[in-house]
């Protein structure tokens, strides 16, 4: 089992993922477990914010220390834990780590808002990670992005174990083609060797396929 615990300021925005599908399964099964925590809720100022404005001036407001600080000091085991930070500075996701961070026991993921973090928030995480070249409103759709590619690496979760093998990036490759019934769907075929019930000659097309699709899509990819 691995258990996650994440600091957010919505935890609301896990509901669907978190009570639907396979993770709801997962849940249910004690093969992963996942605990939300408001930081808002360790703040000590009178209104509960959780963010001032920059020192040195400049657009935006900035998430203080002492808030997440505390969350963190909270949460049973936190120092064994491997703590992430979710920030476009991260390094980019990809699902090598999906497969080292199923190993973990323990993660905490920070999510952010506002304009960013207090630098100093930097020395209480292992880690930092981004899920992309781009900006999101919070960290919390990381976060889930994360919780999702991992636990479905944990044995148990999916039906079909084989099913996170053949995935794209499992290999370093793109997925090769799919194909489900009916064999002829406007003209469009099967190709015949996957009705064919020669399975290493399937196997032969799959390889062959998914490397043609990874040179066309992403060359970046191939080594």
């Amino acid at each position: 089992m691995i258990k996650f615990d994440c600091l957010t300021l919505f935890p609301e925005m896990f509901d669907g993922v978190l009570n639907d599908s396979i993770l709801k399964r997962a849940i249910t099964n004690n093969l992963i477990e996942v605990n939300l925590h408001n930081f808002r809720d360790f703040s000590k100022a009178k209104h509960h914010n959780v963010d001032d404005t920059p020192y040195g001036g400049g657009a935006g407001m900035v998430l203080m220390c002492g808030p997440i600080y505390d969350c963190l000091h909270s949460i049973n085991g936190f120092e064994k834990a491997h703590k992430i930070l979710l920030t476009p500075q991260g390094v980019p996701y990809n699902q090598d780590i999906a497969k080292r961070l199923s190993k973990e026991e323990h993660i905490i993921l920070i999510c952010g808002h506002y304009e960013g973090f207090d630098e100093r928030i930097r020395t209480f995480v292992d880690e930092e990670i981004s899920i992309g070249d781009y900006i999101l409103t919070g960290g919390e759709i990381p976060a889930m992005a994360i919780i999702d590619s991992v636990s479905r690496l944990i044995p148990g979760v999916l039906h079909n174990e084989d099913s996170a093998h053949t995935d794209s990036f499992e290999n370093g490759l793109l997925e090769c083609p799919q194909y489900t019934k009916p064999y002829d769907f406007m003209g469009m075929l099967v190709p015949d060797v996957l009705v064919s019930g020669n399975h290493q000659e399937i196997d032969k097309w799959r390889e062959k396929e998914a490397l043609k699709r990874t040179k066309l899509r992403r060359k970046d990819l191939i080594k």
